[in-house]
C-alpha cells in the first residue's frame, strides 16, 4: 500500500533546513541590485587604465555623447537579462513571494494568477534581454583582451585576470540560458528534416550540458561581476594598488 503524504502542517517539520535558500536569495540578490543601483546612480567614471567596469561596457554613453549616468545606458542589459532569467525567477518567486517557498513546503492560499499578467507578464521579455546581452558579453570579452595591453605592451596585471574571469563566467551564464538552448535547438520537432541537423543536433547537446550548472553559473558570474566593478573602482579611488607582471 502507498504512503500517504505528510500532511501540509507537518511538512516543515520534515524540512528542517528549507528555509536557507530562499534566505541566501533575498540577501544577496537584494544586496546585488542595492550595489548596482549605487554604481550606476553615483558614478560617472568606470575605467582605471586599460581596465573597464562591467557595468560601464560598451560606452553607449559615449557613443552617444551623452555625459549623464553612462552606465545606466548598458546596465539595464545585463540587469534586465537576470531579472527575467527562468533560473532566478524560480529563485526569487520562492523567496520573495513564497510561491511556493520550497517544494516540500505548502503554499499560502491565494489566487493563483502566474505570468499571465503585468508586470510578471514581462518576464517573456527574456529572449530579447538574451541577444542584447551577447552583444554585451562581446564588448566585455573586447575589455578583457585590453586589459592585458599596457600601452602597447603585452602584459598581465590582478585585474586583466578579473575581467578575463568575467568575461568567462558571464559568457558560460549567458550560454547556458534555456533560451539559447531553445534558439540553437529547443525550437525544433525533428533534427534531420532540414538545414544542417548534425550541427543544430551538437550545438543542441552542448549547451544542454552547460544548462545543467545554469543555476551554478548565475551565482558565480554575478558575485564575480560584483567582484570585479569593485576591484576597478576600488582602483579609480586610489583604495588598492593593482599588481602588475609584464
Amino acid at each position: 500500500m502507498a504512503q500517504a503524504s505528510a500532511p501540509a502542517s507537518t511538512k516543515r517539520r520534515t524540512e528542517p533546513r528549507w528555509w536557507w535558500e530562499p534566505v541566501f536569495t533575498v540577501v544577496s540578490f537584494t544586496a546585488f541590485v542595492v550595489y548596482s543601483l549605487w554604481e550606476v546612480f553615483a558614478h560617472n567614471r568606470g575605467r582605471y587604465a586599460n581596465y573597464v567596469s562591467p557595468y560601464f561596457s560598451p560606452d553607449v554613453a559615449g557613443w552617444l555623447h551623452v555625459y549623464w549616468l553612462p552606465a545606466l545606458w548598458v546596465a539595464w542589459v545585463p540587469l534586465l537579462f537576470r531579472a527575467t532569467c527562468y533560473y532566478y525567477r524560480r529563485e526569487y518567486y520562492r523567496a520573495f513571494f513564497q510561491d511556493p517557498v520550497a517544494c516540500s513546503i505548502a503554499e499560502r492560499p491565494r489566487r493563483y494568477a502566474g505570468e499571465t499578467r503585468p508586470p510578471l507578464a514581462w518576464n517573456y521579455l527574456h529572449r530579447f534581454f538574451l541577444y542584447l546581452s551577447i552583444v554585451v558579453v562581446a564588448f566585455l570579452w573586447a575589455d578583457a583582451v585590453a586589459a592585458f595591453d599596457f600601452r602597447g605592451r603585452f602584459g598581465m596585471g590582478l585585474g586583466s585576470l578579473v575581467l578575463l574571469v568575467n568575461a568567462v563566467l558571464l559568457s558560460l551564464y549567458t550560454f547556458s540560458c534555456h533560451a539559447f538552448r531553445h534558439w540553437v535547438g529547443g525550437s525544433l520537432d525533428c533534427f534531420t528534416c532540414r538545414g544542417r541537423p548534425r550541427l543544430r543536433y551538437t550545438l543542441w547537446r552542448r549547451v544542454s550540458d552547460l544548462n545543467r550548472r545554469h543555476g551554478l553559473f548565475a551565482w558565480i558570474s554575478m558575485f564575480w561581476v560584483w567582484g570585479a566593478d569593485l576591484y576597478v573602482r576600488l582602483l579609480i579611488q586610489g583604495t588598492i594598488h593593482d599588481p602588475r607582471w609584464f
